[in-house]
């Protein structure tokens, strides 16, 4: 536990991010969210987590931009490995400026709870920019997708999977993004909800809803509190379907604009 002790104090002296949607639409060069969280318990019950969240945007122009958001989670309890994750969404816009726009995506993610080894998925989609003023933005994707996901486990909650580790389909994928801000920015909330539905199976789909608040306290420092609920209809067998987070934190802005640079 010592290492995991001064990975803790360190966490304490460095300015962490866990905030709001990144919006590559924003006339900024460059956009960073960094978090790291985490908790250490010894005693009558030895526990420790760690959770990372770096969200980067690159627009150089007000034609492409590119926006990547990872995640990584661990978590034991008495030394044995509950949580393992990551999690990395990608991707790559066309003209972000304008009110609908295409993009190209691509995710990775493994998650050790749910006995996935690996998953990724490409495709392609429109975004709709429905509301968008000063201090508030609500956007809407739809995408296409295809998907592979490999399971360390060949039994699931379908028998009609079973006997494979591996299972491959079309999605479509619909999203809403959203951020609001209150009181003269001293109120921030957010929220990202998707679903996405198999082409080929009805019974193989999956959504996902997040929702924080953010109390800015003094140059882009503040404080955060965020949620986040999963549900999965085709899992490894005994694996349950819902999965929920939350998490508080400390909160820092980070942003450059192209002007800034020259």
């Amino acid at each position: 536990m010592q290492i995991k002790t001064i990975f803790l104090l360190l966490f304490w002296l460095v300015c962490v991010r866990i905030s709001a949607q990144i919006n590559e639409s924003d006339t900024l060069f460059f956009q960073y969210n960094t978090a790291l969280s985490g908790n250490l318990q010894t005693g009558n019950l030895e526990a420790f987590a760690v959770r990372l969240k770096a969200d980067f945007s690159f627009a150089p122009t007000r034609h492409w931009a590119f926006k990547t958001q990872n995640t990584y989670r661990y978590q034991e309890f008495y030394t044995n490995k509950v949580d393992n994750d990551f999690y990395s969404r990608n991707f790559f816009y066309l003209g972000q400026q304008r009110r609908v726009y295409p993009f190209v995506l691509a995710f990775v993610a493994t998650n050790y709870r749910r006995k996935i080894d690996f998953r990724h998925f490409t495709g392609a989609g429109v975004t709709w920019q429905i509301a968008r003023a000063p201090g508030h933005s609500v956007k809407m994707a739809l995408s296409g997708v295809y998907e592979s996901t490999r399971f360390a486990d060949n039994q699931f909650n379908y028998p009609e999977y079973d006997g494979a580790n591996r299972i491959e389909t079309w999605r479509a994928s619909a999203w809403l993004f959203g951020k609001h801000q209150f009181w003269d920015r001293r109120l921030r909330i957010y929220y990202e909800i998707f679903v996405q539905p198999s082409l080929q199976k009805a019974n193989n789909f999956r959504w996902q809803a997040e929702t924080g608040i953010e109390w800015p306290l003094w140059k882009g420092l503040g404080l955060t509190a965020n949620y986040v609920f999963t549900r999965e209809n085709v899992t490894v067998r005994n694996v349950k379907a819902k999965d929920g987070l939350l998490t508080f934190g400390i909160v820092y802005n980070g942003k450059i604009n192209l002007k800034e640079i020259k």
